[in-house]
């Protein structure tokens, strides 16, 4: 293995950054019970604080592909050092490598001043190393505590000791000010929750090093602040955090130094307050983006096409009444558990609502399931699109096909092979998707490709409403811009699409108007050309409905 010994780090020539100091020894002066871990990794700049973890010239190969080229990065003390990239820039290679999920076919690992190569994940958590993977890793026929202390169990004699365990989960999901029962089963929480629950079950292990890959993809802004303040603390203890996030803005409030890659090679490190998001994102990508968004190349016409009247749902949503528009893009906006997507899934006939009526154009419809829902023209693209959306194992043309086999089989119902090649490879060029070939297994495209196959599945059956629900979750800047200029497109089609997102620049920045949700009740809907994420936030979290309800009784 080579050593890390006099290697420089290798950064950007255009970027403006600070050099990297070697930690100075502790002073042998003064008590020697002081500084405490607060004050030292508090109050120091993390350049300045001691090395945790260093990479040196990591590779490495998977066949026919170099996921990582010589790559270097190190983390110190008490820092959040963020990894920033593309879909398929090696980030979440270089993180396995970290955590002992893969080995490296070069290069060096020093953890806490020694040469280190962990054989699995379990050795690599044995010795302080956690992470909360972007794609969920609970199980969910167990319960949330079972899950946070998973193999880890509190026992008395043989057997597990159930009100410790219990009590345990309690006190790391209340750490996270998660209102979340501890004997719930898994498999009933939504994603979002799920997603606390992973971040809990890390932060159960008290590791040194904790690595976070899109942690706040599926949270609110109230959860994730929350997360922030947990990093916040868990810094002053000395704790070193990889943060991996798509959502370039949040990171202004944790992010010490950032680390960009581009196609498995190291770019460049920099202090983060001392450059820009413009330059990370123009080094991310290979070019600047002026806009986040596109512009609309259309807006809605008058004509309803979409008409929920009085839906309910008891002890999930109250009535929620609202009309989509054809060529209108709405948007869904709230708080965790605020009910947009249990609408949306009621709607589709994933979940069955107890009254209320819906209207598609002049037509009345029964929804009883799913299959209705599509026959109609209504599909619904999950947040979680590969447990949801997706056959990950299946190829591309399949999956692209999977909600109109019947176009592509003969009499029989046998699948015409060469139909379903020339229809996938005509959706592939139409959105642009990145495969090799139209059978290429769906499981190996990046999360924008994933996301661009599932929109192609429901455009194939000639769907007239989507509801798209975090379209963009878990997909990088670049692909995020193409994801926002196809459902401009859709919408410019006369197709109406609803958008369900956490992110409420995403609202602002591509939907029409904006109904916005409560704990289960649709409580106003916005132009959103003359809102705020300010005024959102304030019905989202009631304090407006609150306020209009006291004034109307005045």
């Amino acid at each position: 293995m080579r050593s890390d010994s006099g290697h420089p780090d290798r950064l950007d020539v255009e970027a403006v950054t600070e050099e990297h100091l070697a930690s100075a020894p502790a002073s042998a002066s003064g008590p020697a019970n002081t500084p405490t871990a607060d004050t030292t990794f508090g109050a120091a700049r993390p350049d300045q604080s001691p090395e945790l973890l260093r990479l040196t010239g990591v590779t490495k190969r998977f066949p026919g592909v170099v996921a990582l080229d010589s790559v270097d990065f190190d983390l110190r003390r008490g820092e959040v050092h963020a990894v920033c990239g593309e879909n398929g820039a090696g980030k979440s290679t270089l993180m396995k490598i970290i955590s002992g999920q893969y080995p490296p076919d070069d290069g060096s690992i020093v953890y806490k001043g020694n040469d280190c190569r962990f054989a699995t994940s379990l050795e690599a958590q044995a010795a302080g190393i956690a992470i909360i993977h972007q794609e969920l890793n609970l199980v969910p026929h167990l319960s949330v505590a079972e899950n946070i202390f998973l193999a880890r169990e509190p026992r008395r004699g043989i057997f597990v000791d159930r009100a410790r365990l219990r009590a345990d989960a309690q006190r790391c999901l209340d750490r996270l000010g998660v209102d979340i029962a501890p004997g719930t089963l898994v498999r009933t929480l939504s994603v979002a929750q799920r997603q606390m629950v992973e971040i809990a079950k890390a932060l159960s292990l008290d590791a040194e090093v904790l690595i976070m890959d899109e942690p706040t993809s599926s949270l609110t802004e109230t959860e994730t602040s929350q997360l922030f303040k947990i990093i916040h603390e868990l810094k002053r203890t000395g704790v070193g955090i990889i943060y991996i996030s798509h959502r370039l803005d949040e990171m202004t409030e944790i992010v010490d130094r950032v680390t960009v890659m581009r196609d498995g090679r190291y770019v460049s490190t920099d202090v983060f307050r001392e450059t820009t998001i413009d330059k990370v994102v123009a080094r991310m990508v290979g070019r600047s983006l002026e806009d986040k968004f596109p512009p609309r190349t259309s807006g809605p016409i008058h004509e309803v096409l979409l008409s929920v009247d009085r839906l309910t749902r008891t002890n999930v949503f109250s009535p929620v009444s609202f009309e989509l528009r054809r060529g209108e893009i709405l948007g869904f906006a709230g708080l965790m558990g605020a009910g947009r997507t249990e609408v949306a899934r009621a709607i589709f006939g994933a979940d069955l609502p107890d009254s209320g009526t819906l209207r598609l154009g002049n037509e009345t419809l029964a929804i009883r399931s799913p299959i209705d829902a599509i026959r109609h023209g209504i599909a619904y693209l999950s947040e979680d699109r590969k447990a949801n959306g997706l056959s990950v194992n299946m190829p591309v043309a399949s999956n692209i096909t999977l909600a109109h086999m019947d176009a592509v089989s003969n009499r029989f119902g046998f699948i015409r092979f060469a139909t379903e090649a020339a229809v996938a490879q005509r959706y592939i060029d139409k959105l642009g998707i990145r495969t090799p070939s139209v059978r290429q297994i769906a499981r190996n495209l990046s999360g924008g490709n994933q996301q661009k196959v599932v929109i192609s599945k429901w455009l194939f059956r000639d769907s007239r409403v989507l509801f798209f629900d975090e379209p963009t979750r878990g997909i990088d800047v670049g692909a995020k811009f193409a994801i926002y200029e196809l459902l401009d497109k859709l919408a410019a089609q006369g197709i109406g699409v609803v958008m369900i997102s956490s992110e409420l620049p995403e609202i602002l920045g591509m939907t029409d108007r904006v109904a916005v949700f409560h704990e289960g009740n649709l409580v106003t809907i916005l132009d959103t050309r003359q809102t705020s994420q300010e005024e959102i936030m304030h019905y989202a979290s009631g304090r407006r409905v609150a306020a209009d309800a006291s004034g109307a009784s005045q």
